[in-house]
């Protein structure tokens, strides 16, 4: 019987066919550049694969660093260098998007208490106050 693949159930199989060799440069400054290098699965360079460039640098949010990964279209390190900012910029610029996103999100949320409103019809305190126990529910 075949195992459904599904998040509790990952599929945990690397695919020897698409292995890289990942070389890792940093300027100790703002950020690191990914080398990936394909190889085939004895270990030797792949070169009918394209190598590829990645970026990572970190941003401050008020819950602490968050890392931001990006892809970096360049054709050897020098390009990969001189264009991360560019591509770094916009990663951020994205990830800032997303963060504002959710929190719009999560502050349109509605929050009821439990039991309904107090002074209403149908639960509550009379003149107002939290009835039903107390407790809040975010759906």
């Amino acid at each position: 019987m075949a195992q459904r693949q599904d998040e509790r159930n990952p599929d945990m199989k690397m695919d020897p066919a698409a292995l890289y060799r990942e070389d890792v440069f940093t300027d100790r400054k703002i950020g690191v550049i990914r080398r990936l290098t394909p190889v085939r699965s004895d270990g030797s360079d792949d070169p009918s694969r394209q190598v590829l460039y990645s970026g990572e640098t970190q941003i401050l949010t008020s819950v602490g660093p968050l890392p931001v990964n990006f892809e970096i279209e360049a054709g050897n390190l020098g390009e990969a260098a001189s264009r991360y900012a560019e591509a770094a910029k916009a990663a951020v610029e994205r990830t800032v998007k997303d963060l504002q996103d959710l929190r719009r999100q999560a502050a349109s949320s509605i929050v009821v208490p439990q039991g309904g409103m107090g002074g209403l019809p149908g639960g509550g305190l009379p003149g107002g106050g939290l009835g039903g126990g107390g407790k809040i529910q975010i759906p």
